[in-house]
C-alpha cells in the first residue's frame, strides 16, 4: 500500500489530506470521489508517523484478544448473561451489560465485538465462531446448540458450570504443586549459593595443602568453574530453549504432537495429564448427552476441550467408530485410552439402555481418582525430594569434609 499527500484549495485557501492506495490513479479517485475542493498537487510520500502508530496499534491490539480468555472472569460474565437472558432482556443489551460490569479489558472487547455483530444482525452463533479460539470450541459449541434449540439462557448456565467445574480441577492442581515447586526451588537456589560463595572459599587452602583432592570435592571445584565461566550462557541457552520450544508448540504441529505424547510417559506428570484429559473428556461428554444432545456431537465438541493433542487424535477415534456405525463401546476400547472396568460399565450402559446412568458413574470415577492423586502429589514426590536433598547433602559433606579430614591429619603428623 502507498501513500499520496494532497494539496487542494477551497475558497482560495490551501488544505492538504493523505490518501491510502495502492496506486496514483486510484488515489486520483479516491480524491474524486470526495469532492473536497480544487486539486493543487498530489505525491507520493512515505508512510505518516501517526498512521504508523495508529496501525501498530490496531496490531497490538489484534494480538491482545488473540488469548485465551481467563476463566475466572468469563465464568461471571456467562452467570450474569445466563440470569439477563432468562429474564428475557434483548441480547445485544445483555452483552453490552457485561460489558460495561466486568473488569477484563480482554473480555470487555471480546463480548463488545459480539454485541456490535448481533446488533448488525449476525446470529450469536456466528458472533461466538468469530471468536472460537479465545472462548474455546465448547463455549462456541454449547451456545450454537443453544440457539438451535432455543434454550439459550440455559446453555450459557450449562456452559458457566462446566468452565467452574475444569477451572476449579486447574486450580486444585497448582495449588498442590505449589509447596513442591518451592521446595525444588529453594534447593537449586541452595546448591547455587553454596557453589558460588562457599566452595570458592576452600578452593585456595586446598590447593595450598598440596595434597591430591578427593573425586567429590574437584567435582564441586569444577561445578563451580562451570558456573562462574560458562553460568551466564548457559541461562541465555536456557531461556532461548524455552523460548523456541513455546513457539514451536504454540504452532500446534508436529511438535506439539510429539511432546504432547511424551509427557504421557513421564513419571506422574503423564498420570496426572491423562486422568486430567480423560476426565475432563468424560466429564463434558456426559454433560452433553444428559442434556439430549446427540452423541457423535456430544463427542465432536467433548473431544476438542482437551488440550493434548495425541489423546484428541484417539477420542476423535471414538466419534469415528460411531460414525462407522460401530458402538460405543467398540469406539472407547478402540481408542487405547480407557480400562477394561471403563470398556465394561459403558458397554453394561448400552446393552441396558441406561448409558447416561453409567456416564455419570464413570465420570464421578474420573473425578474421585483425579482428586485422590492431587491430594496425595506431595507423597509421590517426596521420595525424588528426599532423594535429591540426600545426595545434595552428601555431596557436598564429602566435598568440604573429606580434604579437610585429609588436612587434620598431615597437620597432626
Amino acid at each position: 500500500m502507498k501513500y499520496f499527500e494532497v494539496i487542494y484549495l477551497i475558497g482560495g485557501e490551501k488544505h492538504k489530506t493523505i490518501i491510502e492506495s495502492p496506486h496514483k490513479i486510484d488515489a486520483l479517485k479516491q480524491f474524486q470521489e470526495k469532492t473536497l475542493g480544487i486539486m493543487v498537487s498530489m505525491h507520493e510520500i512515505n508512510e505518516p508517523l501517526t498512521l504508523r502508530i495508529q496501525n501498530y496499534i490496531e496490531s497490538a491490539k489484534k494480538r491482545t484478544l488473540k488469548k485465551r480468555i481467563k476463566l475466572e472472569p468469563y465464568i461471571a460474565s456467562l452467570r450474569q448473561l445466563g440470569v439477563m437472558l432468562d429474564a428475557g432482556i434483548p441480547v445485544n443489551q445483555c452483552f453490552m451489560e457485561v460489558v460495561n460490569t466486568t473488569d477484563s479489558v480482554h473480555l470487555r472487547e471480546i463480548f463488545g465485538q459480539i454485541a456490535l455483530k448481533v446488533e448488525s444482525g449476525s446470529s450469536i452463533t456466528e458472533a461466538f465462531e468469530d471468536y472460537a479460539y479465545e472462548l474455546g470450541n465448547l463455549s462456541y459449541s454449547i451456545i450454537s446448540l443453544g440457539e438451535q434449540t432455543g434454550e439459550l439462557s440455559e446453555s450459557v448456565i450449562k456452559l458457566s458450570n462446566i468452565l467452574d467445574e475444569i477451572h476449579q480441577n486447574r486450580k486444585k492442581l497448582k495449588s498442590a504443586l505449589r509447596y513442591p515447586a518451592i521446595v525444588i526451588t529453594a534447593m537449586i537456589g541452595a546448591f547455587i549459593a553454596v557453589i558460588t560463595m562457599v566452595v570458592p572459599q576452600f578452593k585456595e587452602m586446598f590447593e595450598d595443602n598440596g595434597a591430591e583432592l578427593p573425586l567429590p570435592t574437584q567435582l564441586l571445584l569444577n561445578i563451580e568453574t562451570f558456573i562462574r565461566d560458562s553460568g551466564l550462557f548457559l541461562l541465555i541457552a536456557i531461556i532461548a530453549i524455552i523460548f523456541v520450544h513455546i513457539t514451536l508448540y504454540n504452532k500446534k504441529g508436529k511438535y506439539k504432537y510429539f511432546i504432547d505424547k511424551y509427557i504421557l510417559n513421564i513419571y506422574l506428570i503423564g498420570k496426572i495429564t491423562h486422568l486430567s484429559m480423560t476426565g475432563r473428556f468424560m466429564f463434558v461428554f456426559n454433560k452433553l448427552t444428559n442434556s439430549g444432545i446427540p452423541i457423535i456431537k456430544s463427542l465432536g465438541i467433548a473431544k476438542n476441550i482437551v488440550e493434548n493433542d495425541y489423546l484428541k487424535e484417539r477420542f476423535t477415534m471414538v466419534e469415528e467408530s460411531i460414525e462407522e456405525g460401530k458402538t460405543l463401546t467398540q469406539g472407547f476400547k478402540g481408542s487405547g485410552q480407557f480400562e477394561n472396568m471403563i470398556i465394561q460399565m459403558i458397554k453394561a450402559g448400552e446393552t441396558s439402555g441406561s448409558l447416561n446412568k453409567m456416564l455419570e458413574k464413570v465420570d464421578s470415577y474420573y473425578n474421585a481418582k483425579y482428586n485422590d492423586l492431587v491430594d496425595n502429589i506431595s507423597t509421590y514426590i517426596e521420595p525424588i525430594m528426599i532423594a535429591a536433598l540426600a545426595g545434595f547433602v552428601t555431596l557436598l559433606a564429602l566435598g568440604i569434609f573429606l580434604p579437610m579430614w585429609s588436612m587434620a591429619e598431615v597437620v597432626s603428623q
